[in-house]
């Protein structure tokens, strides 16, 4: 007689599907802290990359709080800070393919659908230090149910969030005029009240201004106090 093993035994009847996935993956990418934010370095000198890795600290705090998120990954090849992400809850994927900013979300992407192929999916800006689990619950519940969507940044010609749903493809098209190249890619432009916390990335001195007024995360504050006081 064959013995009865995991391998010989079979269901007699098929096997249900799992149940989707309703919690949203947001994946963020992130460059090494030492290139990172190179038009903060008037404003900020020798602590750009502090800034940097605070401005990551508070967007991945805040989107782990955010209802319906149920993992957030961050595409990195920057050990100090995949350190730091992770003990936040971030899951931290390896900037492997190289090759700039919409590879690394295009590579943080397919680890995203390999972890969770029923879930919706976004990519977020990882400078966004105001962010609010609230403003960004309210963006991701603006994506219609069967297709692409983005937001873009606060002066209209960049882009914050592009997210889709199970099945479609992300292409990402981030970078200088990105609005315009999502919005001709077929994306759907989502034009929200009250979510400036989702939109106000900082590149700049008066950008963090800006932020501020919006009210920091506590990463991004204390080092912005610091930075005041000089």
């Amino acid at each position: 007689m064959t013995p009865v093993t995991q391998d010989t035994v079979r269901p007699s009847e098929p096997v249900a599907p799992p149940a989707p996935t309703a919690g949203w993956s947001l994946v963020l990418p992130l460059k090494p802290l030492a290139l990172a934010k190179s038009r903060l370095a008037p404003y900020a000198g020798p602590h750009r990359a502090d800034l940097a890795l605070s401005f990551a600290l508070d967007t991945v705090a805040a989107a782990l709080a955010t209802p319906d998120v149920d993992r957030v990954l961050v595409v990195t090849r920057d050990a100090e800070a995949g350190t730091r992400l992770a003990a936040l809850g971030a899951l931290v994927v390896a900037d492997e393919p190289g090759g700039g900013l919409n590879r690394a979300l295009a590579h943080g992407a397919a680890a995203a659908l390999a972890l969770a192929p029923r879930a919706p999916l976004a990519a977020l800006s990882a400078d966004l230090p105001a962010l609010r689990p609230a403003e960004l619950a309210r963006v991701l519940g603006a994506v219609p149910p069967d297709g692409r969507a983005f937001l873009p940044d606060s002066p209209g010609l960049g882009t914050t969030l592009l997210a889709c749903t199970p099945g479609r493809p992300l292409s990402p098209a981030f970078g200088d005029g990105s609005r315009a190249r999502h919005a001709a890619g077929g994306a759907l432009e989502l034009r929200l009240p009250d979510v400036e916390s989702v939109r106000r990335d900082v590149d700049t001195g008066t950008d963090l201004g800006e932020a501020a007024a919006l009210g920091l995360g506590p990463h991004t504050s204390a080092l912005f106090a610091r930075l005041s006081l000089r």
